[in-house]
């Protein structure tokens, strides 16, 4: 039975914009391989409410999605560790 859910990612802005392209690939890789991509919405750099690893701008990314209801635990695992990732959020809509 599958669910759908929303990720909220925000990548650093230190990286370079091949970079951050590669890494919003290589998400939307992974959730196309574990489940069914629905849309991606690419906010672009916002200012953040508060300094993240001393950065004051980041990347927002947000996917919408369908998979498996043990999917987005692993995905929030593989964002926290990949480097140039600020902050990860799924939510189950």
């Amino acid at each position: 039975m599958a669910n759908k859910y929303e990720a909220a990612v925000v990548l650093s802005v230190a990286k370079s914009e091949e970079e951050t392209l590669a890494l919003k690939e290589k998400f939307n890789e992974l959730i196309a391989k574990n489940g069914t991509v629905e849309n991606v919405d690419d906010w672009g750099k916002r200012r953040l409410a508060y300094l993240i690893n001393d950065e004051a701008e980041g990347y927002y990314v947000f996917y919408t999605f369908e998979s498996e209801p043990s999917f987005p635990a692993e995905f929030e695992r593989i964002a926290k560790i990949t480097e140039g990732v600020l902050r990860v959020m799924v939510i189950k809509k």
